[in-house]
């Protein structure tokens, strides 16, 4: 092979062969999947690859056709570059969305329900309809996430719900309320699978289960700072405005400041970020290979759309995220109410909310650290569902005065545990679905589960079971414990898939086991794939090849893809 052609700071490698092996006519393996043919690079594709893939063939012409490896010096530079710019823009975005959906619950403290005369089930429709909205909108924020630049369509999305938020000052009644809070959720909508895909683009699968609970971690974060400013808020005395008009007005005019930023900084991908040189860019997606899931193609392919919907990892992923949002939807909406119930008054209410934000920081976060540390999710999220269920129990037994406010303070910080849950099961789910269409659709499927969660949780708390809210705590309870069920059942059908995986591979003439480097640290990594390249050629023995990473292929076509259970 002819010298390679170095870049500085990168380093070219020869790609190693993978022995061909006869086969005989594709067929649809147990799954109902027929495995991906081979093509040859050069070889026009019917469909468009994957812009990865792009950018590296370019490279790869250029250097006669090596492959670039990024050594774990690099990838830590790379990492701390992405990490300086793209987390800090995503972790204030998703801060000011739950600051903005946590008003609602905020206003309803400083007298926004007897201003605007709210009667029965009005105020939990409130709550209900933001999720209403973000779930008629996600098959359109699944389109356009495939074929528009994710960077200007969130941009565009925070700076149209920071005036809807603005202007929600403005409403004197439940239909001018509810208008708004629809429109609030329409924007909003693209939020979190703006943020699973940018995860998926940016960040190794080690990697992304931390990276997704620090901006999940938000709300946390929320209902500490953003109980604090609203306690500051709703002592300005204004002769025109209600406390909780300036709390619209002051969270969206900052909501749409910030917009502009975000239009600003924020890149559509690795292969266009312009705060990365192009030998940066090269070693950003390169990095990214042994995820074996791409980064982005801007074509639509409703063959990933059809493996979605038969997937049935899609409809784990649905029931499981659905279960825990019919506990968040209410307690989100219900919460401050909750705590008022023990006999509080709307200053001490804000302030003893700030505790809970403080254990939903430390659940979500630590239950991220440790799932990536034993690199397992069902276990986790299992284990996150225990303290909920022992503070449903609490809230239900424990009388309901002011003598018994330290334990009912007690049982609600830890029904606060509950928020880790959610990340686990985004992370969970990004990290075992390949395929740019078909990542992107799963995210909307599951998101509309998550948004019929949300808007059942609300109606189940009700203003007139103050304080017992005995039907809400009950059904928690019970969704808690069908969550580890709905874990233990997960795992089984990913171990399954692994074990159908292997079989495909020996069928194929390689190693049955395949060690998934792609959860370990950069350094480990390398080290393994170096060890294991020297016991024999690539795609044998182990060690992935990952020569089909970049081809927009999906999991269940990708037989070197190894689910994460």
């Amino acid at each position: 092979m002819a010298e390679a052609q170095q870049k500085p700071g990168i380093e070219a490698v020869e790609n190693t062969a993978v022995p061909e092996v006869a086969t005989a006519a594709p067929q649809k393996d147990d799954l109902g999947i027929e495995p991906a043919p081979a093509r040859d690079a050069a070889a026009s594709a019917p469909h468009r690859r994957d812009a990865a893939a792009e950018l590296l063939r370019k490279i790869g012409d250029a250097g006669q056709g090596e492959r670039v490896i990024v050594s774990p010096a690099d990838n830590k530079r790379i990492l701390r570059k992405i990490d300086l710019v793209i987390l800090p823009i995503i972790l204030v975005v998703y801060f000011l969305q739950a600051l903005d959906k946590a008003t609602l619950s905020y206003a309803s403290v400083f007298g926004l329900i007897t201003d605007t005369g709210l009667v029965g089930t009005q105020y939990s429709w409130l709550g209900s309809i933001v999720y209403l909205a973000q779930l008629v909108a996600q098959p359109a924020v699944a389109w356009l996430l495939v074929t528009v630049p994710v960077g200007k369509f969130i941009s565009t999305a925070v700076l149209l719900w920071g005036v809807v938020l603005a202007t929600m000052a403005a409403a004197h009644n439940f239909g001018g309320l509810l208008a708004a809070r629809f429109f609030l959720g329409l924007f909003e909508a693209c939020v979190a699978p703006c943020f699973i895909a940018v995860t998926q683009m940016w960040w190794r699968r080690r990697e992304q289960t931390v990276r997704v609970s620090y901006w999940y971690a938000m709300n946390g974060i929320t209902n500490m700072f953003g109980s604090l400013i609203t306690y500051g808020l709703g002592h300005i005395n204004s002769p025109v405005l209600h406390s909780y008009q300036i709390i619209f007005m002051f969270f969206g005019v900052i909501t749409v400041a910030f917009s502009f930023v975000m239009f600003a900084f924020m890149p559509d991908s690795p292969v266009e970020a312009k705060f990365l040189k192009d030998e940066d860019k090269v070693m950003a997606v390169e990095r990214l290979r042994m995820n074996q899931m791409g980064v982005l193609s801007r074509e639509w392919r409703w063959d990933h759309v059809r493996e979605a919907l038969r997937d049935v990892k899609t409809w784990l992923w649905t029931a499981l995220i659905f279960s825990i949002s019919i506990p968040s939807g209410g307690i989100s909406t219900f919460g401050p109410l909750i705590v008022k119930s023990f006999g509080f008054d709307s200053f001490d209410t804000i302030l003893f909310n700030i505790p809970f934000g403080f254990v939903q920081l430390v659940a979500t976060v630590g239950g991220a650290f440790l799932a990536t540390y034993i690199r397992k999710k069902g276990p986790v999220l299992c284990l996150l569902c225990l303290p909920p269920i022992a503070g449903c129990v609490v809230l239900m037994v424990v009388p309901h005065d002011t003598g018994h406010r330290a334990a009912l303070l007690v049982g609600y910080y830890l029904i606060s545990v509950y928020p880790g849950i959610t990340p686990i099961i985004y992370a969970w789910s990004a990290q075992n679905t390949a395929g740019d269409t078909k990542r992107k659709c799963t995210t909307a499927i599951f998101t509309i589960g998550q948004c019929v969660g949300n808007v059942v949780g609300p109606q189940l708390y009700q203003t007139t079971e103050a304080p017992l809210y005995r039907r809400g705590l009950r059904s928690n309870l019970a969704l808690y414990v069908v969550l580890i069920v709905l874990s233990l059942l997960t795992m089984a059908y990913l171990r399954y898939l692994n074990q159908s995986h292997a079989a495909r591979r020996v069928a194929a003439g390689k190693s049955a086991t395949i060690v998934d480097i792609s959860l370990f640290s950069a350094a480990d990594a390398d080290r393994m794939m170096q060890e294991m390249a020297a016991q024999g050629e690539m795609g044998e023995n182990g060690a992935p090849t990952g020569d089909r990473a970049f081809e927009n292929l999906t999991d269940l076509e990708n037989d070197e893809f190894v689910f994460v259970y």
